[in-house]
């Protein structure tokens, strides 16, 4: 619980920092900072996670992010990556800090992300909302 304590606090303390700067944008200038936290966290998932930034476009758009499990980056060939891959943990949304995160969840955006990869989450850096779907195969808001 402690170190996911200091986790969350790093985090923030590096989001201050960059907007202390006054030198970032509101939204992808922190990018880095939200990756650094999935990515601890997702070491310690079985299997390991990890947070690619700034997706290429699999027909519905460019999410901001994904997850990865380990066996889509670690596949045992270096010099050949396994091209077509989605994100087995689903794609990031981020927006700005001003943004509200319900709202954006509600978005075409989302939607269109949903159909593609049925798990979204959503974040304005602060709030997080998560996106699965139900036991019907709609979209529900699970976190």
């Amino acid at each position: 619980m402690k170190d996911s304590i200091q986790l969350v606090e790093a985090y923030f303390k590096d989001l201050r920092d960059i907007h202390q700067t006054g030198g970032g944008v509101k939204e992808e200038s922190y990018y880095g900072s939200l990756a650094n936290l999935l990515n601890s966290i997702g070491k310690g998932l079985k299997p390991q996670v990890k947070c690619i930034i700034q997706l290429i476009n699999r027909g519905a758009g460019h999410p901001d992010g994904g997850l990865f499990t380990k066996e889509q980056w670690d596949h045992g060939n270096e010099q050949t990556p396994l091209l077509g891959q989605v994100p087995a943990r689903g794609v990031i949304e981020i927006k700005p800090t001003s943004d509200d995160t319900w709202v954006t969840a509600e978005g075409e955006q989302v939607s269109k992300y949903w159909k593609k990869y049925q798990l979204v989450l959503v974040t304005n850096y602060r709030d997080f909302v998560l996106i699965g779907k139900d036991q019907k195969g709609s979209p529900v808001k699970l976190e």
